[in-house]
């Protein structure tokens, strides 16, 4: 009997815990814990284990791989299980004070003399969300902590190369800045507030507008930043974002290499020298055209009459009064004319953009109200998105082009050709312009978008502009900071969750929603029914801070 007994009991174990999880409320600490790990490890887990499906080199690696990234990300300082630390430790914090605080009223802060009166009066005297942020700064430092502890986080393993999670911390920080920003922008004034309803809604409706200009103000900026590192500092960038552009720009690498070579004076029309020599000539006559098209020897530096007479001797017949290499070489053979060559490139990464963007906005739907894709009107909108955004992406490549083809063949070139062509293919030539060009494809995105791209990209420039040897030094100072810029921002985006979650913007909100609250939170459940109403206001999860006076009573 006892042993049919405890196989009953093994049996229903799940069902008695899943009714157990069932009577705690959705923003209870456990609650919030189970869907952090859960989100947060097929985050890691996915792209993990994606090259096994999609790459037979991956399944070539064997079963073996497979146990050992399992065992990396089940680990106690996986990802997983740090974010579930950080997140749902200070909600768990938060929760053990509350009781606290309860406990300390109903005995009128007995046992508290002394110092620890003054501790308690201190943190009574704490608002709801001083309290929050002071709880998820505590686990989020016991989060970064274990991140950190992993081997390949050991201070030997910083020299020479970024700290694994600075990207992460990179993307924590643009986040929380834009809580503050968003904070910033529509917190309503003490005016405001006896204002009528529509006065109000015109107000916000131009700080929305300002919003979506402050996006596209930053995404001109990062974009900028992102490519000019992409042309002549690509260390400064993730190998797979590197790998990614230049898939999608279609650049031929001894291009780039030659921009470089002209920056690092390795490559010189005016002094008609190239190390290594055969740098543009072998693309030239790869190409099918003479290698003497490459030559910076034969090229001519500087427009006007005389670079005609050599281009003449040279067989090139569309650069007259220009020098630099012929389009034909800098487009590698795709088209002669710099419009066309602008427009195929942009064509091409049309084609590549429809087949990222599509899942990127179908996806959402499935997960969250798939019945929507069966109603025609709405597949329509979808796909109008999907070329929306793809358009926006190929406006984007075939900007760079045509500000590189701007600057050094159609327009600024012609206009001085006393300036050599050492200075337009310099980096502060066509390759500068293009850069500049290129983040204005933004606008072609709906509002909301450009928010989420303006976010995508800004950790990526910033990291771009921090100094690549400070980071790669492995001085204290560096994982101390960086520790800083998590446990703060991070903080300061969980409190956001929980007090002021309009302030959150995309895949924050989206994420943070689902996790803090369930998926039964207004706004995933909204999503699922495809309704655009407010949630109803629901009572304060918290409990009001207890009053001061047990503290006073205390002293």
């Amino acid at each position: 009997m006892k042993t049919l007994d405890i196989r009953k009991r093994v049996r229903d174990a799940p069902h008695d815990l899943a009714d157990f999880l069932h009577t705690l409320p959705d923003d209870h600490p456990l609650q919030i814990a189970l869907r952090t790990y859960s989100l947060a490890l097929s985050l890691a887990l996915g792209p993990a284990l994606l090259p096994f499906l999609t790459s037979r080199k991956a399944r070539a690696q064997g079963l073996s791989r497979v146990l050992y990234l399992l065992k990396r990300e089940l680990s106690i300082n996986s990802f997983a299980s740090a974010m579930t630390v950080g997140v749902a430790g200070g909600a768990a914090i938060r929760h053990v004070w509350d009781r606290w605080e309860e406990w300390s009223a109903k005995n009128g802060g007995r046992g508290t003399d002394g110092p620890l009166a003054k501790v308690r009066t201190w943190l009574s005297s704490l608002t709801d969300t001083q309290k929050t942020f002071l709880s998820n700064v505590v686990s989020t430092s016991f989060a970064i902590g274990l991140l950190h502890s992993r081997r390949r986080h050991a201070t030997s393993a910083w020299v020479g190369r970024p700290s694994p999670t600075l990207d992460l911390t990179l993307i924590v920080l643009v986040r929380a800045m834009d809580t503050v920003v968003q904070f910033a922008l529509f917190k309503p004034s003490t005016s405001e507030r006896y204002l009528p309803a529509a006065v109000k809604e015109e107000k916000m409706a131009d700080r929305r507008k300002w919003t979506t200009r402050l996006d596209a103000l930053v995404f001109w900026a990062s974009s900028a930043r992102i490519m000019w590192c992409f042309f002549y500092e690509p260390d400064r960038l993730p190998p797979s974002y590197n790998k990614w552009i230049m898939k999608l720009a279609n650049i031929d690498p001894r291009i780039l290499t030659a921009l470089r070579a002209i920056r690092s004076g390795s490559f010189s029309y005016t002094k008609g020298f190239s190390v290594p020599p055969d740098l543009a000539t072998s693309l030239s006559a790869d190409l099918g055209y003479p290698p003497a098209w490459g030559d910076p020897a034969q090229v001519p530096a500087y427009g006007g009459p005389e670079a005609d007479i050599a281009w003449k001797a040279l067989g090139v017949s569309n650069r007259r009064g220009l020098g630099g290499l012929p389009c034909e070489v800098v487009h590698s053979g795709l088209a002669t004319g710099c419009t066309a060559n602008a427009g195929i490139r942009g064509l091409q990464a049309f084609a590549e953009a429809v087949a990222l963007y599509l899942p990127v906005h179908v996806l959402p739907i499935l997960l969250t109200r798939p019945r929507k894709l069966l109603e025609i009107p709405n597949l329509i909108q979808t796909l109008q998105n999907v070329a929306r955004s793809a358009t926006f992406l190929s406006t984007f490549v075939a900007a760079v082009w045509y500000g590189v083809c701007l600057t050094r063949t159609l327009l600024l070139a012609r206009l001085f050709p006393g300036i050599s062509h050492d200075f337009w293919d310099s980096s502060l030539g066509c390759t500068f312009v293009g850069s500049l060009l290129c983040g204005a494809s933004i606008w072609i995105e709906r509002g909301r978008r450009r928010g989420e791209m303006a976010l995508y990209v800004l950790p990526r420039a910033i990291r771009a502009c921090i100094s690549d040897q400070w980071v790669k030094s492995g001085r204290p100072s560096v994982r101390w900071a960086e520790r800083l810029v998590f446990v703060l921002p991070l903080s300061t985006i969980l409190t956001a969750a929980v007090h002021r979650p309009d302030t959150l913007r995309g895949l924050s909100k989206w994420a943070l929603a689902f996790v803090m609250k369930g998926p039964n939170a207004g706004f995933w459940k909204r999503r699922r029914l495809g309704t655009d109403a407010p949630p109803t206001p629901a009572p304060p999860t918290r409990a009001p801070s207890p009053p001061n006076d047990g503290a006073g009573s205390a002293q």
